[in-house]
């Protein structure tokens, strides 16, 4: 039978491990001329209320979102447990977080070793353990979140980690919760879990994310511009740059999480969660240079019609307008992002790339055949 353990650290230490118009529909945009960098200031305390402590447990949490939500968990007096395969470690100390302040976390933290598509043994393994509420930040598919409903039949809350991406793509933006989804979307897995939440008798809370970024951010969202700039290339941005898109910062989501959980004004709800602001593709560009200290940076437009890129990605967004509201859940919750734009990237360079620590080599294949195409389109 499965137990839970305590998680032994070793010394702490600081090493991350890897783990079409600009005025579209009045958006609030964020463009070069508005960037106004902000007084140096502590952001992501994340301050958090005192709640009935609860014995949790959380899909996944070892590489980006959870690692920030569990911290939370942790300072309100939760039990909680991460269930992972167990291939990468379990808690690491964050760069700017005291020896002492990770030691009384990690010590807390609890460990269940297994693959969650082992149902028999998640069955088992919960069902022995007992949780009051399960956080699931790795869920892709409903399959794999039916055997943990069977398991934990008093269960309190489910809350799912699921994605903007299930809109159904659309020329009325932004993407509101009633909103048209796509069955057919790269993430209609999330969208059948959170039928299935809706069609079980069980609490659940669905929050639908658009692009998270953030220290330990394993998806090349700032990173990708990072790489470049530190490089002192140009970058080469698909088509006219204006397109529009939105970026919430990692712990402005796990705030979220927290403010979900017990809160019966999230009860069989969805909430969109990202950052109040929109941003155009050129402007992100400038975003992340000022964010890391570096020179406006070179834009070069091209059309990707023009080129094969084969297999590769040569630029981290889908290139399309792209973003929601989040004004339900500043009014449900009464949440409110902590980050602007700026500050976020500003964080997130700070606390992990300008230390040299990132998760993905830089490459700059795509872009050399963008550049060394004679015709670039402007």
């Amino acid at each position: 039978m499965a137990s839970l353990v305590a998680v032994q650290h070793k010394q702490p230490s600081f090493a991350v491990l890897p783990s079409s118009h600009s005025d579209f529909n009045g958006a609030k945009l964020i463009s070069s001329l508005q960037f106004k960098r902000k007084p140096c200031q502590p952001k992501g305390a994340l301050h958090v209320t005192a709640s009935s402590a609860k014995k949790i447990l959380i899909m996944g949490g070892t590489r980006f979102i959870g690692v920030f939500l569990s911290r939370l968990l942790v300072k309100e007096g939760h039990q909680v447990t991460l269930f992972t395969r167990g291939k990468a470690p379990i808690s690491q100390q964050l760069p700017g977080e005291s020896d002492q302040d990770y030691a009384d976390f990690s010590s807390k933290l609890l460990h269940l070793k297994g693959d969650r598509m082992d149902f028999d043994f998640v069955k088992s393994s919960l069902s022995a353990e007992g949780f009051d509420v399960v956080y699931d930040i790795n869920g892709r598919e409903a399959v794999e979140v039916e055997p943990i409903l069977d398991a934990l039949p008093n269960l309190e809350q489910y809350i799912y980690c699921s994605s903007a991406g299930v809109y159904l793509k659309t020329d009325y933006l932004p993407h509101f919760e009633a909103d048209a989804v796509d069955p057919k979307s790269r993430h209609k897995g999330k969208l059948e879990t959170e039928s299935l939440l809706e069609s079980r008798d069980v609490n659940w809370t669905s929050v639908r994310p658009v692009y998270i970024y953030g220290p330990l951010n394993y998806n090349p969202v700032e990173e990708w511009f990072f790489h470049r700039l530190k490089a002192g290339r140009p970058i080469p941005i698909p088509n006219s740059g204006l397109q529009i898109t939105q970026l919430g910062h990692v712990k402005d989501l796990a705030t979220a999480f927290i403010q979900v959980l017990g809160n019966e004004k999230a009860s069989k709800q969805v909430f969109n969660i990202s950052g109040e602001k929109y941003v155009t593709f050129d402007g992100l560009a400038k975003a992340c240079a000022k964010a890391g200290g570096f020179p406006e940076p070179e834009i070069v437009h091209y059309n990707p019609k023009e080129f094969d890129f084969g297999k590769k990605k040569a630029f981290p967004f889908r290139d399309q307008h792209f973003f929601a509201s989040v004004e339900k859940a500043k009014a449900v919750l009464g949440w409110k992002p902590e980050f602007d734009l700026v500050e976020g990237l500003t964080d997130s360079y700070n606390l992990d790339f300008g230390r040299g620590t990132y998760r993905k080599e830089a490459d700059f294949s795509t872009d050399d055949l963008i550049l060394g195409k004679s015709l670039v389109l402007n």
